[in-house]
């Protein structure tokens, strides 16, 4: 029998305070190579299905990964598709098959779009938690399903003193709308710069292709995590955040290196700080400027699902199926 998990199942099951120490765990893991985690192809879709038969609606992405001594691995299938808000739809959608690791039986399938934006989030709210000191002002750029979850994470593991959300879109006010509604004292203002100055933490969650601030801006001691650009035509930074930066961090540095934001930086990926060196002790943050990229890691999805197949049983909640 496979347990199967809907949105409304994964909403239940959730919590973000719970989910943190998972994600930090996986880090660890992931930074001492004890996971297996296959190279992540992404690949155009719906190419011909338009009027230009030369663009695609978005991409396709399948993720699989296995933290040694867990139970379970996971594979998920993710998509992007910029295209979304304006069909109501979320940007980013994905599904997870979970498998039993010693039998290679399946185990569950779960929606996968909350456990994107919420294992996503905690990577910003477990950097806001190590290198940055509460009270918290944060900046936002960006005002999707991401940005939400990166500033709910960070509440979860911070004390947030003020937010401040830009999106070139009306969409930054039914951002700070949501959030207010969840507790969090949010607000929209009218730029880039307005958001970002003076903020001691400056999350950027966009599809973006330029840099959507300027470094300049930045305060002295900021941190800026930035968890949208995961391939080379996609950028959030500018070169200035990072000339500016006293270190550069990174979830997967072979990886981030080759992104927007890094790849005309002349920095090597041996130059980036892998974010498990955090989590182990291994690195000090000064009073400068401190840039977290992200690209995302199938090892944290694959960590989440095991997480949250275990409160699904111990709670019998979802829907046992067949497949045979």
């Amino acid at each position: 029998m496979v347990r199967v998990l809907s949105d409304t199942d994964v909403d239940a099951l959730l919590d973000l305070s719970e989910l943190l120490p998972v994600i930090e765990g996986a880090f660890v893991k992931q930074g001492r190579d004890e996971v297996e985690r296959p190279e992540r192809p992404h690949f155009p879709v719906g190419t011909g299905l338009g009027d230009d038969p030369d663009e695609s609606f978005g991409t396709g992405l399948t993720m699989p990964a296995y933290v040694h001594g867990a139970e379970r691995y996971a594979t998920k299938l993710a998509s992007v598709h910029p295209g979304n808000p304006e069909r109501g739809l979320a940007t980013v959608n994905a599904q997870i098959a979970v498998t039993d690791a010693r039998t290679g039986l399946p185990e569950a399938y779960l929606d996968g779009t909350r456990v994107t934006g919420a294992r996503t989030g905690c990577i910003g709210g477990l950097a806001a938690r190590d290198l940055a000191d509460d009270p918290l002002t944060l900046g936002v750029i960006g005002a999707g399903t991401q940005a939400r979850w990166g500033v709910r994470a960070i509440a979860a593991g911070s004390d947030l003193d003020a937010v401040r959300i830009y999106s070139p879109s009306d969409s930054k006010r039914r951002c700070a709308a949501d959030l207010a509604d969840r507790g969090i004292a949010a607000e929209a203002v009218d730029s880039p710069e307005e958001a970002v100055a003076g903020a001691d933490v400056v999350l950027t969650a966009t599809t973006s292709e330029e840099p959507v601030f300027p470094g300049s801006a930045l305060a002295s001691g900021a941190l800026v995590v930035a968890v949208g650009a995961y391939a080379p035509e996609m950028r959030e930074l500018d070169a200035e955040t990072i000339d500016r930066a006293e270190a550069v961090l990174a979830d997967v540095p072979e990886e981030a290196i080759h992104t927007g934001d890094l790849r005309e930086s002349g920095l090597d990926a041996d130059d980036l700080v892998p974010l498990s060196a955090v989590f182990e002790g291994e690195f000090e943050r000064g009073d400068g400027i401190v840039v977290l990229c992200s690209v995302g890691s199938a090892v944290l999805d694959a960590a989440t699902a095991d997480h949250l197949v275990d409160r699904a049983e111990e709670a019998d909640r979802g829907t046992s199926v067949s497949l045979s």
